[in-house]
């Protein structure tokens, strides 16, 4: 007898949901950023405030179409651990 599989598809607002993410902490004390999430790739999302000082932005290395910079504090990295 073979297994049947039910497949529920998550959404957002009605879009199929690409990518799960998971609160991991923050060091904010009034819900506002900056944030730490993990997400269902194994990889990392960092919710922060951009940076949008030119002289700064100038200093990044290859920031590539799609990607842009945050500032975060350093505490929020203990979040990792």
């Amino acid at each position: 007898m073979g297994v049947l599989a039910i497949v529920t598809e998550r959404t957002c607002q009605g879009i199929p949901l690409t990518m799960r993410l998971t609160f991991l902490g923050t060091t904010s004390n009034n819900g506002n950023c900056p944030t730490l999430y993990a997400t269902d790739r194994g990889t990392l999302v960092v919710q922060g405030y951009a940076v949008t000082d030119p002289c700064a932005r100038e200093q990044l290395r290859d920031l590539l179409p799609g990607e842009d910079a945050v500032e975060i504090p350093r505490e929020l990295l203990s979040f990792l651990g």
